[in-house]
């Protein structure tokens, strides 16, 4: 066998680093974004912070993006890559400085009011006490002997949120090397704290450890809770009247008292977090249109560090330190690259939330009922860009409009189809009216998803049953059966 040398050409596409960043800055969030931008701060001493940026900023930052290109090949098909990653390849263009200096010196909300203030939130911060916390507390007070506030503790870190304890006993036996017998008798006290039916293992048992606080008689509702969940949970109050040789009058008042019970104790202790969202695209009324603005409040303002660029503008590195320029001139090219990537991203956004606003207008005139079908391919087609490209930028990002704010994906719904022959409607639409349905019906004859399909037919949306349910269950809501108020 001989051995043969063969050439062959052959053309490959390769991610550049700089695209790499571009996509990955493209898909951050917000808060995600000022992370990322105050750990390049501290890692590259070429990037700077400004309060403003001035004139000769950009101009310095314009002409270290100039020297970092140079080197450059025309034809080089990474560069190519790149740009047609992030546009229409018949739509390239160069790197728009004039549109970042007017983005960068433009007043945050200057459509809003001048003289609105913001609210400090870490002013209204308080700590409220958890489940846990109130728990411990008891156990403090009951008085229990040191082992058997240790087995207390730890079969308290092992109740949830909602005040189950849904990990075997055997299990956390063997995990903390404890004795099953000392976490069964430390959990039946557990079970006498406050709130009641706190430590339960499953449903059942936290319903009957509320029965026991009541002071009535609760021996029929045990009986009932016991042999009788099911028939409980299907409304079947004639097969319970049937099963406990009782009278219809008083398996209902029996019902009455469970249904006042708390089947999730501990969510009276549930953290009330609110998750404050920043929104990154500002969408006011002017006349008869709407104004899209991006927001630049709590975004870095970041420049080239005058420093560095003359050092190494100017060869005034030690002498032979080849080194140091290497270091410097790898500094400086991320540091553009960072710059040129993230107005890009703001670019991209401002493009996107534009292109939403033209199609869904009448949803900001007139609220999500007027919300039209629309999927990533037509705001895709609109801008020149790849669906890719519009999926990544509509994640985690927020737009505030008249009508609220939303976040970007909300606006991309599929299409139901018309019985009238008109457009067809956004699936949030539809969801919107079963909601309205659902909110007007009689609590003693609940519409079921073959009468809601009837009704919403009359609406002029043609809909299948199952796909009702689908929705239903989506909007968390129970069927009929479970929907039906007997008392």
């Amino acid at each position: 066998m001989a051995l043969r040398q063969t050439m062959s050409l052959s053309q490959n596409l390769v991610i550049t680093p700089q695209l790499q960043q571009a996509i990955k800055l493209l898909q951050m969030s917000r808060l995600e974004l000022e992370s990322q931008v105050r750990n390049e701060l501290e890692d590259n001493p070429i990037l700077e912070e400004a309060e403003i940026l001035r004139e000769e900023d950009f101009e310095r930052t314009k002409e270290a993006a100039a020297q970092v290109e140079q080197p450059q090949n025309d034809g080089n098909i990474e560069t190519h890559v790149e740009q047609s990653a992030s546009q229409d390849p018949q739509k390239q263009d160069e790197f728009e400085w004039e549109s970042y200096l007017e983005t960068q010196h433009k007043m945050p909300r200057e459509a809003s009011h001048g003289n609105e203030e913001i609210m400090n939130y870490e002013n209204v911060i308080k700590q409220t006490q958890t489940l846990h916390d109130h728990l411990y507390w008891q156990v403090k007070m009951v008085g229990f002997s040191d082992h058997e506030e240790k087995v207390a503790d730890v079969l308290i870190s092992h109740i949830d949120d909602d005040g189950y304890l849904k990990t075997p006993l055997t299990q956390i036996a063997e995990e903390e090397k404890m004795d099953l017998l000392d976490l069964e008798d430390t959990l039946s006290l557990i079970h006498d704290f406050d709130p009641p039916g706190v430590g339960a293992r499953n449903l059942k048992e936290c319903l009957m450890l509320q029965a026991k606080n009541l002071e009535e008689d609760t021996n029929d509702l045990m009986q009932l809770l016991e042999n009788h969940l099911k028939d409980l949970e299907k409304k079947n109050y004639d097969a319970i009247a049937k099963g406990l040789n009782r009278s219809m009058e008083e398996v209902i008042d029996m019902c009455k008292i469970i249904y006042a019970m708390d089947p999730k104790p501990g969510r009276a202790y549930a953290a009330n977090d609110t998750n404050y969202v920043t929104p990154d695209v500002y969408v006011y009324k002017v006349g008869d249109d709407y104004s899209v603005s991006l927001n630049e409040d709590g975004l870095p303002k970041l420049k080239i560090s005058n420093f560095y660029r003359n050092m190494l503008k100017g060869g005034t590195t030690p002498t032979g330190d080849n080194k140091a320029a290497d270091y410097i001139s790898e500094k400086l090219k991320s540091a553009v690259w960072l710059i040129k990537s993230i107005h890009q991203r703001q670019r991209t956004i401002f493009k996107v939330a534009d292109s939403i606003v033209k199609h869904q207008k009448e949803f900001f005139d007139k609220g999500t009922a007027f919300l039209k079908p629309m999927i990533l391919r037509d705001i895709a087609n609109d801008i020149g860009m790849h669906e890719s490209t519009v999926s990544r930028v509509t994640t985690s990002k927020y737009m505030h409009s008249p009508q609220g704010i939303y976040e970007l994906k909300y606006f991309f719904n599929s299409g139901i189809s018309s019985s009238d022959g008109g457009d067809s409607l956004a699936s949030e639409s539809v969801k919107l009216k079963i909601k309205e349905h659902v909110s007007k019906e009689d609590p003693k004859k609940p519409l079921s998803d073959q009468k809601l399909v009837d009704l919403l037919k009359k609406d002029g949306i043609d809909i299948a049953r199952r796909t009702v349910a689908k929705y239903r269950e989506v909007l968390r809501i129970l069927p009929s059966s479970q929907r039906k108020k007997f008392f």
